[in-house]
C-alpha cells in the first residue's frame, strides 16, 4: 500500500474511534438518566395504574440528518470531515506528483544538455545573445557548424525558464553555450581545427546576433592532449576466440547457430549481441571476407569502455563463448591459439574490474554518455 492509502486508513480509524467514543458517552448519560428516574426516592411510573408511560428515546447511531438520535448528526459530521480530509490529501498527492514530474522533466533536460556540451570533455564556447532568440531562428544557423575536423560541435541554450537545455523549435533562449569535443579515439583537437572553428564561430555569431567568448588556444590544446592520452591508454578491446575442433564451419550453417544464440546479423556482415536497450554488449567476427564460404575461427570482441560495468559485458561474452563451444564443437583459445582456462578467464575478469575503477576515478564511467562520445 502507498503512504497516502495508509494515511487515509489511519485518519478514518481516528474519526471512527471518536464517533464510537462520543456515542458511548451519550449512551452512558442516557443510562444514568434512566437510573435516576427509577431511583427509590422517585415514583415508579410503570406502577401507576391508568397512566400511560412516557415514550422512551434510545440514542441512535443513524447517519440520517433527520434522525432524532443524538449521535446521528455527529456521525454525519465525522464522515463529512473525513471526506474533506481525504480530498485535501488527494489534492496534496496530486500536487506532489505534479512537482515530481516537473522535477524529473527538468533533470532530463539537464542531462540531455550535458550529453551535448560537457565541460569534462568539451572546450566550452559561450555566446552572449544581444536579445532573447527563438530556437526556430537559431537552429538553422547553428546546424551549419557541426564539426571541427573530425570533432563534433554542439550547442545548448539557456531558456527563459532559467535552465540549460538542448535547443528546440518553440524554445526561447537568452544565451547559448557551444562545445567542441577535445579528443576522440583517434586524435586530439589540433591548432588547425581550432583556428578554423573560431573563424566559423565568429561568422555564425554575427548572423544570430551573438558575441562569442573564445578560450585561449594554448590552454585548449593542452587540455585536448591530456584527454587524448587518457583515451588512448583506456582504448581496450578484449577478444575471446573459438577454434573449430574439426572441419571448418560452413558460413550458411553458422548464421543459423549464431541467430539462435541471440546475435543480430547486420547488413555489413557483422554479428552483434544486443543489450536489450538498443545498444550492444559485444560483437563477433568470422575472420573471413563475405565471399568466403567457411571459417575455422570465430572471435568475440568486447569494447570495454563502451559497456557499463553493471551489464557485465565480459561475463556475458565468456558465457556466450562457452555455449558456442558446446554447440559448435570448438575450443576457447587466445590470440596465439592457446586454450584459455577458467582460471585465466577469471584473472582477465579481475583486470576488467580494475579498468572500470580507473575510468570511474577519472569521471568517465564505462558505458556512460561521456565514454560513448570519446570512444565512438
Amino acid at each position: 500500500m502507498t503512504d497516502l492509502q495508509l494515511s487515509l486508513i489511519g485518519i478514518a480509524g481516528v474519526f471512527v474511534a471518536g464517533v464510537y467514543s462520543y456515542n458511548k458517552i451519550q449512551e452512558y448519560r442516557a443510562r444514568k438518566s434512566v437510573d435516576r428516574a427509577f431511583a427509590n426516592d422517585h415514583d415508579d411510573v410503570l406502577m401507576r395504574v391508568g397512566e400511560v408511560p412516557a415514550t422512551r428515546h434510545e440514542p441512535s447511531f443513524s447517519t440520517d440528518e433527520d434522525a432524532p438520535g443524538l449521535a446521528g448528526g455527529e456521525a454525519s459530521a465525522a464522515a463529512a470531515a473525513l471526506e474533506a480530509v481525504a480530498a485535501g490529501l488527494d489534492g496534496e498527492a496530486a500536487e506532489r506528483a505534479a512537482n515530481e514530474a516537473a522535477e524529473a522533466a527538468r533533470n532530463a533536460r539537464a542531462e540531455a544538455a550535458l550529453a551535448l556540451v560537457d565541460p569534462q570533455i568539451d572546450c566550452l564556447l559561450p555566446l552572449a545573445l544581444e536579445s532573447a532568440a527563438r530556437g526556430d531562428k537559431l537552429l538553422p544557423v547553428l546546424q551549419t557548424l557541426r564539426m571541427a575536423g573530425n570533432k563534433p560541435v554542439h550547442f545548448i541554450g539557456y531558456s527563459v525558464a532559467g535552465e540549460w537545455e538542448p535547443i528546440v523549435h518553440g524554445g526561447v533562449y537568452t544565451k547559448l553555450q557551444g562545445g567542441v569535443q577535445l579528443a576522440s579515439r583517434t586524435t586530439a583537437l589540433n591548432e588547425l581545427e581550432y583556428s578554423e572553428l573560431v573563424t566559423r564561430l565568429r561568422a555564425m555569431a554575427d548572423e544570430i546576433g551573438a558575441e562569442p567568448e573564445v578560450p585561449d588556444m594554448i590552454e585548449v590544446m593542452a587540455e585536448a592532449r591530456n584527454l587524448h592520452r587518457f583515451v588512448a591508454s583506456h582504448d581496450a578491446q578484449l577478444g575471446v576466440n573459438l577454434q573449430s575442433n574439426g572441419a571448418p564451419w560452413a558460413i550458411a550453417t553458422l548464421i543459423g547457430a549464431l541467430e539462435k544464440q541471440g546475435f543480430d546479423v547486420r547488413p555489413d556482415g557483422r554479428y552483434v549481441m544486443p543489450d536489450g536497450e538498443g545498444g550492444s554488449l559485444f560483437s563477433l567476427s568470422t575472420n573471413v571476407t563475405l565471399a568466403e564460404e567457411t571459417t575455422a575461427r570465430l572471435t568475440l570482441l568486447l569494447d570495454v569502455p563502451c559497456v557499463a560495468p553493471a551489464r557485465d559485458g565480459f561475463g556475458a561474452m565468456v558465457a556466450c563463448a562457452r555455449s558456442l563451444m558446446t554447440r559448435l564443437d570448438a575450443t576457447i583459445v587466445d590470440d596465439y591459439n592457446q586454450p584459455l582456462s577458467d582460471a585465466s578467464l577469471e584473472e582477465i575478469a579481475g583486470q576488467v574490474q580494475d579498468f572500470y575503477t580507473e575510468m570511474n576515478d577519472a569521471e568517465i564511467p564505462a558505458g556512460s554518455a561521456r565514454a560513448l562520445r570519446l570512444f565512438s
